[in-house]
């Protein structure tokens, strides 16, 4: 069983080379310098991994790896349009650099040759794969409509929210997973927990990452903590707080979130803690990789065959950073 830093190397071999013509340059120069930009590629290797899983790594999965890299890139120039973000790892965004139109266009044409790759993959997989990408691409967008909603919402409810991550975040993780189980000849009943599993990860991933936002270090986080403070974003912590507050304590929330973005950090992390959301939180995460971890004891491979998925659980949701 290969590790995910191993399955990462293979599928960048794989991944790094001209997925796009030439012309016309303005339309597919983006799509590259986009796809320069990097990042870590999770979703294409869990891919790998949920194949390995089951079997040696399919040929296929490489193709429909590629597919779910170039479909992910596409939803993240579009988040970035939406967002009016200037930056995405540092660099410019499609659109701040080449234009909003040209964005777009060059979002929708990766999401068409994510289909090219799929259309290479043996006919046999192709009807069950098609169904759950195409399901999966739905989920997204509804998953990133109803976070656009909520942010012209006074108040979302918790569940609300979760739901939201469910569709914009951890569905892509776990049918990623769900997909390589297919190439590898996975049974349903395992392809189910896989998918659980990855799902339940998701959510963990998305916990942990709005609790090092308020409670992480610096230091170790990388950038200073209370970014989605500072943009009053309806996060897992402020939706709980405003839960768990009292009346003035409510007041004082509302107050904050309509005073200077540097003022007001400090003073909602200090509510965050007195309505106990930072331990609420943890408990948040750790029944979500419980969960995880129970539906991956119950797959039917050996356990040996799970340790690259329990150390990469490990990496997703255990970070301080």
């Amino acid at each position: 069983m290969k590790s995910f830093e191993d399955l990462s190397e293979q599928f960048l071999e794989k991944f790094n080379i001209k997925h796009f013509p030439s012309q016309p340059e303005n339309l597919y120069r983006p799509a590259d310098y986009f796809l320069g930009i990097g990042g870590k590629r999770i979703r294409p290797v869990m891919c790998l991994m949920g194949n390995e899983l089951f079997d040696t790594i399919n040929d296929d999965a490489y193709h429909v790896a590629s597919a779910i890299e170039l479909f992910h890139n596409f939803t993240l120039i579009h988040d970035d349009i939406m967002d009016k973000a200037p930056l995405r790892r540092g660099r410019q965004t499609v659109h701040e650099k080449f234009g909003e139109s040209t964005a777009l266009l060059t979002g929708d044409v990766m999401l068409v040759i994510a289909y090219d790759y799929l259309n290479k993959i043996n006919t046999s997989y192709l009807h069950k794969i098609i169904h759950l990408f195409n399901k999966t691409a739905r989920e997204v967008c509804e998953g990133q409509q109803w976070d656009m909603d909520f942010e012209k919402k006074e108040s979302v409810l918790l569940n609300e929210y979760l739901k939201m991550i469910e569709l914009k975040t951890s569905v892509l993780l776990a049918a990623s997973l769900q997909m390589g189980a297919i190439l590898g000849g996975a049974g349903d009943g395992n392809q189910k927990h896989l998918y659980e599993f990855g799902k339940n990860i998701g959510m963990a991933f998305q916990v942990q990452d709005d609790y090092l936002d308020a409670f992480g270090d610096p230091e170790k986080f990388g950038k200073q903590t209370g970014g989605d403070i500072a943009a009053n974003k309806k996060t897992f912590l402020l939706i709980k707080a405003m839960e768990e507050a009292n009346d003035t304590q409510k007041k004082q929330i509302r107050n904050l979130m309509q005073t200077n973005p540097a003022d007001k950090v400090p003073q909602m992390i200090s509510i965050f803690k007195t309505c106990g959301v930072d331990e609420w939180a943890r408990e948040l995460k750790e029944k979500y990789i419980q969960s995880a971890y129970t539906h991956l004891d119950d797959i039917a491979v050996l356990s040996v065959r799970k340790e690259p998925l329990k150390y990469l659980a490990e990496f997703l949701v255990q970070r301080e950073y």
